[in-house]
């Protein structure tokens, strides 16, 4: 390890175009290593932090020459706002760089869905209506994952009156405006979803529309490039793979070098000898 991270560090630095940061649990308690890697052809994990704070990232883009930070054309990460600052404050184009990809944008609107879900469900419950019981998975699975049984009950459940279908349309609407088109466009879609949103008297999905609005410029930019998080995310199952196969780490630097030894693309083989003969 120590033999390919010194000959990485040694090494000319490679054109940085793509790059992904996101967190990945550690261990619970919610604890976290930050991971920065290269989500163009390599896919290789460039650096390892302890927690997901700002200097998490600012100690990666600190330590490149600013040729290479100028030669980054996107930068994926959820709407965190200490990933945010880092890049902002290192990043030469930050409002043009940073892209908030599609997973994480999602995941904050499906996360809404099923708060509404569960405080209909108990208000349902109250009253003696189990309609809701049990149909988490029926609102947050894609329904080409649902067998035929699965799907006639939502169908019902979708077309129904319920607060949690008008929220499950919210989001599936957003999941349509997710198509590359030309960015005025594009701006004025959202402007119509937003409103539809906010009007909606459901605090969960208004508190996710607020969020998504304050950072539509990013979101704008993952749809226009067609960038997306997907390859980190790749990583990061692999990360937890590792982390399971080994039974855990007792402590993060053990955790950091299995990282960078599967996934890192070090050179951590010795180099031959070469032998002369008189």
């Amino acid at each position: 390890m120590k033999r390919g991270l010194v000959r990485r560090d040694s090494a000319p630095l490679p054109t940085a175009t793509n790059l992904g940061v996101d967190e990945t649990s550690f261990q619970r308690r919610h604890e976290y290593v930050t991971t920065v890697a290269d989500c163009t052809a390599t896919g290789r994990v460039l650096h390892v932090a302890d927690g997901r704070g700002r200097e998490a990232l600012a100690d990666f883009l600190e330590e490149r020459p600013e040729a290479w930070l100028e030669s980054v054309q996107t930068i994926a990460m959820d709407m965190w706002g200490p990933y945010i600052s880092a890049a902002r404050a290192h990043l030469p184009r930050p409002h043009e760089t940073i892209a908030f990809d599609r997973f994480h944008v999602l995941k904050l609107l499906s996360d809404a869905v099923d708060q509404v879900r569960r405080q209909e469900s108990r208000e349902l419950r109250a009253q003696g209506d189990e309609r809701l019981k049990g149909t988490r998975f029926l609102w947050l699975r894609h329904p080409d994952r649902l067998n035929e049984e699965q799907l006639s009950r939502f169908a019902h459940l979708r077309d129904s009156s319920l607060k949690t279908a008008r929220a499950w349309a919210i989001r599936e609407l957003a999941i349509r405006l997710w198509e590359r088109a030309p960015r005025e466009d594009l701006e004025e879609a959202w402007g119509m979803w937003y409103s539809w949103a906010i009007r909606s008297r459901l605090a969960p999905i208004k508190r996710s529309a607020r969020t998504i609005r304050h950072y539509l410029w990013g979101i704008l930019n993952a749809i226009t490039t067609g960038v997306a998080n997907a390859r980190l995310e790749g990583l990061n199952a692999t990360i937890q793979w590792i982390k399971t196969s080994a039974k855990g780490f007792r402590n993060r630097e053990r955790f950091r070098n299995a990282i960078y030894f599967h996934l890192g693309g070090l050179d951590l083989y010795p180099r031959s000898a070469t032998h002369t003969t008189s």
